[in-house]
């Protein structure tokens, strides 16, 4: 099995007092107390999602590291 790096985008949500862990490419999202847990949890989501699609013969997303355009937009 081949490695596959995806990007993780990490925010602190103040309303939750938590951070939140979204990961673009596979459209999961997770959640922890600190950034190291969110960050953990990401990483079980991405491994249980491959493997689930792998398990029901769907494709698997490339990875999307250096691809992921973080950008800031004023409304």
């Amino acid at each position: 099995m081949s490695t596959v790096r995806y990007s993780v985008v990490v925010d602190w949500d103040a309303e939750e007092r938590l951070y939140v862990a979204t990961v673009p490419a596979l459209s999961i999202s997770t959640y922890g107390i600190t950034r190291d847990e969110a960050i953990d949890k990401a990483k079980e989501a991405i491994s249980v999602t491959v493997e689930g699609l792998r398990a029901i013969g769907q494709p698997v997303p490339d990875g999307d590291v250096g691809k992921v355009e973080v950008v800031e937009v004023t409304v």
